[in-house]
Order: structure tokens, then C-alpha cells, then sequence
């Protein structure tokens, strides 16, 4: 097998179609944490790289973008901050917890336009390469319901004791955070070891989220894999209150 050049001035260029897609080392990654140009959205490519810490991020009509950033935001279950309001906001029984009863729409609502953004990097090929994830119990999402509508959520990719943040969304005020509170607290009863949020931002470090070296990232990740995890579909809701 042909080693990957150790210096480069750009992103490596992956063939799409390979039975098998082999990514760089993470080093390899621009300064931004791009990594690969290329490729495929086929579940044995999107896990292959989520083992390896890569996650795919691009617009539609843009080739696919592989990334592996440093640092890496990552929340512990352990370590969620739950504000005041958080707090306020979970013991209202009006909420209705949950997984994977409304994949699709979740990731619909999460590729909506917001004020704040100018459109969406989920496009109609993500939404379906992760909702094949899910048919194969992989992808996951977390919903907060309120009077038989969805509110907000969140989804991801779960793999041995390590679950992959995508996106989330809020239609109510705290509903993506009630969604996200409920998430961590089954995260911990389950053992796994850790949320990966990509990229840091303030939302995420008010909840606890960290930023810390790849390369740290990359050993934890190496060590929650073997985990034997939550595989299958996540289905039956939970409880309002956390």
C-alpha cells in the first residue's frame, strides 16, 4: 500500500469509488484542520473516518471535505454545566423525550436557514448518507417534543463508547439543551467516554465542552472504541426530568 506524502501544501485528493478509502495522518491536516478532498459519503467511508476522528464539512456543490481540527472541542458526560435556566427548563413536564423516532426531520430541521448563517452545509446527500447510518443503528437522534411537536434536537454518530455531535436545533427556547441534557445523562449510565464536538464555540463551552490537543483527542477516541457502546436503534422516550 503507497505511504501518504509526510509534507504537502494542500489537502490530499481521495478518488471516489474505491472499495476502501485509506485518509492521511491527521498531522498531514492544514493549519484549519482540513485534511482530504474527495471520495465518498458511503457508510464504510463516513465510519472509517469517524474512527479515525475525521468528520466530513462542506457545502453543496462543493467536492466532499474532510477534516480533522486542532484543537478538538469535546464534552465528558460527566462535565455538563446545566445553568440555572437549563436547570428550570428540564423540570418542565411539558417535554417529551425521544431517540430516533424522527431521524430525518431532525437533520432537516438542523439544515434549515438561521439568522446567523448563510445556508447549510447539510445538503440532500448528507441527509442521506446519514439516515442510511441510522437504518444500520449507527446515527442516532435525540428529540424534545412538546404537545405531539417537535421542538428541537440533536444528532450524531455513536461508535463503541465515543458519540460524534453533528447538529442540533432549537424551534423553543432550550429545547436543543433539554435534548442535549438528556443525551449525556444516558451517555454516562452506558459508560461512554466522550461527546465530540469538532469545533469549539461559547454555546458549547458554557455547557462544558473543552478544547483540548488532537492528538490527546485521538488517544481517547482510540480507547473508547473498544467499548461495547449502545448499538441498534436508541427508541422508547425517557423521563422530563434529568
Amino acid at each position: 500500500m503507497p505511504s501518504h506524502p509526510q509534507h504537502r501544501s494542500g489537502p490530499l485528493l481521495l478518488p471516489a469509488g474505491q472499495e476502501s478509502v485509506t485518509f492521511p495522518p491527521s498531522h498531514c491536516a492544514t493549519a484549519e484542520g482540513l485534511l482530504a478532498v474527495g471520495a465518498d459519503l458511503r457508510p464504510e467511508t463516513l465510519l472509517a473516518a469517524y474512527r479515525r476522528g475525521i468528520f466530513p464539512w462542506y457545502n453543496p456543490g462543493q467536492p466532499i471535505l474532510w477534516w480533522t481540527p486542532d484543537p478538538r472541542a469535546v464534552l465528558y458526560p460527566e462535565r455538563l454545566r446545566i445553568s440555572r435556566s437549563l436547570r428550570k427548563a428540564l423540570a418542565d413536564p411539558a417535554w417529551e423525550i425521544r431517540y430516533d423516532s424522527a431521524f430525518r426531520a431532525v437533520m432537516q430541521a438542523c439544515a434549515a436557514p438561521r439568522p446567523t448563517q448563510r445556508g447549510t452545509w447539510i445538503g440532500p446527500d448528507m441527509v442521506q448518507a446519514y439516515g442510511v447510518l441510522h437504518a444500520h443503528g449507527v446515527a442516532h437522534s435525540v428529540e424534545a417534543w412538546r404537545d405531539g411537536v417537535l421542538a428541537g434536537g440533536l444528532y450524531g454518530v455513536a461508535l463503541g463508547g465515543a458519540f460524534f455531535g453533528e447538529s442540533m436545533f432549537s424551534r423553543v427556547t432550550d429545547a436543543s439543551k433539554v435534548a442535549l441534557a438528556h443525551l449525556v445523562q444516558h451517555l454516562r449510565a452506558w459508560g461512554y467516554a466522550l461527546i465530540d464536538c469538532q469545533v469549539g464555540s461559547d454555546h458549547l463551552r458554557r455547557l462544558g465542552a473543552e478544547d483540548i490537543p488532537r492528538a490527546l483527542f485521538e488517544q481517547q477516541l482510540a480507547a473508547a472504541l473498544p467499548h461495547p457502546g449502545r448499538p441498534g436503534p436508541w427508541g422508547a422516550p425517557v423521563e422530563s426530568g434529568v
